[in-house]
């Protein structure tokens, strides 16, 4: 059975309860996992997995459990790299998919800008996410959960 898995630790509030409604109207088993206490809503098909505190343990634990087709919400690029080589979906919180044909040109950009950074080169972040954001993300999972529907 196809699942969602989130990586909870930096998901925007306004993302995971999308992502809530979402799980329980097409009742897809969602796990949030994070290195922290995670409160969910109560539902049989969202559930949080806490993981020990370190660096990428969650991500590797999303990355162990999830199945080819499975989606995976992130903005974390080396963890999409990971997912979308596994056979795996990952959809950022902007709505945004991360693909074969654009994860690895997303993971050196990102490499480069964090060699800037280590460096002293102020390069600024993202832009805070927007209402509009939150909206295409509901919109691209949406699209997704209707896709996954129509097979069964």
């Amino acid at each position: 059975m196809t699942s969602i898995w989130v990586d909870a630790d930096a998901c925007p509030k306004a993302v995971k309860e999308v992502i809530y409604r979402a799980a329980r109207r097409a009742q897809m088993n969602t796990t949030l996992i994070a290195n922290q206490m995670l409160m969910t809503p109560p539902s049989a098909f969202i559930k949080a997995l806490q993981v020990p505190a370190g660096l990428d343990v969650a991500d590797n634990e999303i990355v162990r459990r999830l199945v080819a087709g499975d989606l995976v919400v992130t903005a974390d690029i080396p963890l999409a790299a990971q997912v979308v080589a596994k056979g795996g979906l990952a959809l950022n919180p902007r709505g945004e998919w991360y693909t074969q044909e654009n994860v690895q040109s997303l993971l050196s950009m990102r490499n480069f800008m964090q060699e800037l950074r280590d460096s002293g080169t102020q390069t600024g972040g993202p832009a805070a996410l927007s209402a509009r954001d939150v909206q295409q993300f509901a919109n691209a999972l949406d699209r997704w959960l209707a896709k996954i529907k129509s097979r069964n």
